[in-house]
């Protein structure tokens, strides 16, 4: 059955540029839905799709069973919130906020009543006879999304609202947001590029790369059970692995070959064939790192190195570790810290060791997605690939 917003096969394209290729997806009714992907995979146009800003070439839009694709956008039960806000400067917020009723006429008594649930819910009461010069990013943002609310949409689209602010406020919004969502329970499509907004916000996340969905899921899937390599490396950081399987071992985990490695064990996510080419994905989080050799376990994979590079970052310690011909980051999460403890330093050997149900095998990236090796840090890119590759 579709969704409370149903996507059909959208297709759009700006001259040349395919923008939006054949995307179906359902927002649910009072669901946080995040639209996720780097600058030119289609998210935002896809959301200005939904608003009527932009007209598909091919596919149809449905709001509660009702096509709304050839619907202006006044006329459609939605409101977008855009990354400046477009607040009127010359406007109190209090008559920013109320534009949209005196625009349809309402009396004025009702307009001032609904003024002034929608300043108590954005806690900006004390605020309401300034102008949009005289209070901060963050209010700016409050009254944007009030004067959207008052309207009572049935969806409210979200462009980028956060990305304006400086990293703590972006946190402190992101709260308050979902508390302005869990009050008034409308459905909201949020467009970001930020991958913790979206992880932190959403109950469900829509990876977009190169105007196609890669993978659709709730956070903690998009995370742990990445469907794509695309989608592996742009939520989170990650480490790759290239390799053939050598064997299975029942009907749910393979051995992999991967040059210059003990065979490793995975889970068989997906059905392989002996000799099938893998593109072998784990977190840096899933390695144990420890100056002895674990004890042998049926289900734990090892492999040792030498220690290249080392970053202490308070809650964990992040290290880079030479095996043959990978450098594999691996994340060591602080839950005590042992001032007698003989530390792990430059050029220790170590042993490297993970379980068997943290690897994912994906396939590798295809052609148009080498854009994400340019990816800024922290964004996901792949840290390692084979020497000479």
């Amino acid at each position: 059955m579709p969704g409370f917003l149903h996507f059909e096969n959208i297709t759009k394209r700006f001259g040349d540029v395919l923008a939006l290729d054949r995307v179906s997806l359902d927002v649910e009714r009072g669901e946080i839905f995040s639209l996720l992907g780097p600058s030119g995979c289609g998210k935002t146009t896809l959301l200005r799709v939904a608003a009527g800003f932009e007209h598909p070439d091919e596919g149809r839009v449905y709001l509660d069973g009702v096509d709304i694709t050839d619907l202006p956008p006044n006329h459609r039960k939605v409101n977008t919130i855009f990354q400046n806000y477009a607040l009127f400067p010359h406007l109190t917020v209090r008559e920013n906020i109320a534009f949209g009723l005196r625009i349809k006429g309402v009396e004025r008594k009702k307009v001032r009543s609904e003024v002034d649930r929608m300043l108590a819910l954005v806690q900006m009461e004390d605020r309401a006879d300034k102008k949009p010069n005289q209070i901060s990013g963050g209010q700016k943002q409050r009254v944007a999304i009030a004067r959207a609310l008052i309207n009572r949409p049935d969806v409210l689209l979200l462009d980028e609202p956060l990305a304006a602010l400086d990293l703590k406020l972006r946190q402190r919004m992101l709260i308050e947001l979902d508390s302005i969502h869990d009050e008034v329970g409308i459905t909201f499509l949020f467009v970001t590029h930020d991958q913790g907004e979206a992880m932190s916000l959403s109950d469900r996340i829509a990876v977009m790369n190169q105007a196609r969905v890669e993978q659709i899921g709730k956070p903690i899937q998009i995370y742990e059970a990445p469907e794509s390599s695309f989608t592996a490396a742009f939520i989170g950081d990650t480490n790759f692995f290239d390799g053939t399987v050598c064997a299975s071992e029942g009907n749910d985990y393979s051995r992999l070959h991967i040059a210059e490695f003990p065979d490793v064990l995975c889970y068989n996510d997906r059905p392989r064939q002996t000799g099938d080419w893998v593109h072998l994905s784990i977190r840096p989080e899933k390695f144990a790192i420890s100056r002895t050799p674990p004890a042998p376990q049926p289900s734990i994979n090892t492999v040792q190195g030498i220690v290249e590079n080392i970053i202490y970052l308070g809650s964990l310690t992040r290290y880079w570790v030479r095996v043959e011909g990978y450098r594999i980051s691996v994340s060591r999460q602080h839950s005590r810290h042992r001032q007698d403890e003989t530390p792990i330093t430059w050029n220790d050997p170590v042993w490297l060791s993970w379980h068997a149900d943290d690897g994912f095998m994906l396939e590798r990236y295809r052609s148009s997605d080498e854009s994400l090796l340019s990816l800024p840090p922290g964004q996901g890119v792949p840290i390692q690939s084979p020497e000479g590759a």
